[in-house]
């Protein structure tokens, strides 16, 4: 089967022939209909993140995934061959030698769920790891209770996930966005603003990684999310500082592809590449600012 891997002497994803992946009691086998590229990716092949966490020389690339079960290990019983499924494969924990960047990957059952009627198969690629991001960064700022939020990042793939549903639950948004992104901002429930703003929000959602000057939109004792955790954000005035670490959670996912299919959340696909074609996807992802994300298609 062909995959996507990163070498430390490449620059660019490397597309060999490698052994099928093998199969954990709790895994289920996933032919990929979709795989999607985001700036992780490009960190790993490019070698600072992989560096950082000490992945392995190669390391298997990619973390979303959408595509169709052929084969369940011996402990799964809620899923079965056959089911549409999307999930998150979480590179940097595992260090597999095979990602979604592949013709078939394997997950944990616990970090897929089946995809909806009424949601694209290969689309579904998109959500889970910028969506999941989202919820999760959600949580850690508890309750919206009518409070004041600024993500940062709003019109980025986390940044307008996590604006859609903060709007759902009760939250005031403002998003930090260019002026171009006005519509998708407003599509979105939020304020726009195009410059960091002073003090003032109960809480900010750090999604375009502005790390410590972030943390100045914050008023005193309020709270902020980080989502870069080997770039932690010090504390100050009584702020409280969340780092996000994305754990995968079956039932989060299946519930975020339901608002997907309901059209809660917007599906935004940027384009779609052949695998062999994986290069033009990670340099697009490397450039300037995507709007959506680039799927590679096996």
């Amino acid at each position: 089967m062909l995959a996507l891997l990163a070498y430390s002497t490449s620059a660019s994803p490397i597309l060999e022939d490698v052994a099928q992946p093998e199969l954990a009691p709790g895994d289920v086998r996933i032919q990929v209909a979709g795989a999607a590229v985001n700036p992780v990716d490009v960190m790993v092949v490019a070698g600072p993140l992989r560096a950082v966490v000490g992945l392995p020389d190669p390391v298997g690339v990619g973390w979303d995934v959408s595509g169709v079960i052929t084969e369940i290990g011996s402990a799964v019983t809620d899923l079965s061959p056959g089911d549409r499924v999307a999930g998150l494969l979480l590179l940097l924990g595992l260090k597999p030698s095979v990602g979604t960047h592949a013709e078939e990957t394997v997950l944990p059952a616990h970090a897929v769920a089946r995809i909806p009627d009424g949601l694209d198969l290969v689309e579904a690629a998109t959500l889970p790891l910028n969506a999941l991001a989202a919820r999760q960064a959600l949580d850690l700022l508890g309750p919206a209770q009518e409070r004041t939020l600024l993500v940062t990042g709003g019109a980025g793939a986390l940044g307008g996930h996590a604006i859609a549903l903060a709007t759902r639950e009760g939250w005031r948004v403002t998003a930090l966005a260019r002026a171009a992104d006005a519509d998708f901002v407003a599509r979105s429930g939020a304020d726009l603003v195009t410059e960091l703003p002073g003090p003032t929000f109960d809480a900010v959602l750090d999604g375009a990684v502005l790390l410590q000057s972030a943390l100045s939109a914050v008023r005193d004792g309020g709270s902020f999310v980080g989502v870069a955790p080997a770039s932690p954000v010090a504390s100050e005035r009584a702020i409280t500082v969340h780092t996000l670490s994305v754990v995968p959670d079956s039932a989060s996912i299946a519930a975020l592809l339901d608002l997907a299919a309901a059209g809660t959340l917007e599906v935004r696909v940027a384009g779609r590449v052949p695998l062999r074609e994986a290069a033009t996807a990670y340099d697009a992802v490397a450039g300037t600012a995507q709007r959506g994300r680039w799927l590679l298609i096996p």
